[in-house]
């Protein structure tokens, strides 16, 4: 069974509402630009000048450890850049920290309305939040290791906090479906998949062997975890799997 979207009193839209509609039409002037009306070059100016004198989100903290001091210090001499491998390393901490808790809400909503047509059982669900679990203590691990401070909110773990939110948000409402909630987890999936490339370059930039091994590892289980959620949502939509190779363009004649 499928995803059914209920049909009902929606009045968002004009058409529900077409005398009113015709009188909005009348009292508004013409949508054509006019050109003596200025146009958006004021509030641009004045969002530039706020760019302009912002300060930074955040900073990444000086090594408060010897290892940290020195491992830094033989990075920065082989022309690396090891705050920006410590910033990294903190927005992964947050987001699979983050993705832990998404995958606790959509179990609850698993346990509350079943798998909606997916496919998906518990026990892969519990394996995936095990798995993002399993990703934080390494990534926490993988900051120690080389001196820095898992605890510490570097700017982009406090972007991906933000970015994050609005996924908690679909997740945590009870008016989303399981599918739709499979969604906000797909929207996750693919940025953490993203994420961790760029985490394998920087460890492999900043000749970190031992932590690229095992960011790779955990890579290929991202990757795995992206394949299941959308096979589930496009199951969960139309009631099969869609091919992931698009489809060739029609040949004309």
């Amino acid at each position: 069974m499928k995803e059914s979207t209920p049909m009902g009193m929606n009045k968002t839209g004009m058409q529900m509402s077409p005398f009113d509609a015709t009188d909005m039409r009348t009292g508004v002037p013409s949508m054509q630009p006019d050109p003596g009306a200025g146009d958006e070059s004021a509030i641009a100016g004045m969002r530039n000048s706020y760019i302009a004198e912002a300060d930074p989100v955040g900073s990444v903290p000086v090594p408060a450890t010897v290892t940290g001091a020195v491992t830094a210090g033989m990075s920065m001499l082989a022309g690396n850049a090891p705050q920006l491998f410590i910033d990294k390393l903190g927005e992964r901490l947050a987001f699979e920290r983050t993705g832990t808790r998404l995958y606790d809400a959509l179990l609850a909503k698993f346990d509350a309305l079943g798998d909606g047509g997916t496919g998906a059982t518990r026990a892969e669900l519990e394996r995936i939040r095990a798995d993002e679990a399993r990703h934080f203590a390494m990534l926490a691990h993988a900051i120690e290791t080389i001196g820095g401070d898992p605890t510490a909110q570097t700017p982009c773990a406090d972007l991906a906090g933000v970015e994050s939110m609005g996924l908690m948000q679909v997740l945590s409402d009870p008016r989303t479906t399981f599918v739709q909630s499979l969604h906000a987890i797909l929207v996750a999936e693919m940025a953490d998949n993203a994420g961790w490339e760029v985490l394998v370059a920087l460890a492999d930039e900043n000749h970190q062997a031992s932590l690229s091994t095992e960011f790779t590892t955990a890579l290929s289980e991202e990757q795995d975890h992206l394949e299941m959620v959308r096979q589930w949502f496009q199951r969960g939509v139309i009631g099969r799997t869609v091919g992931s190779q698009v489809a060739p363009p029609p040949q004309t004649h």
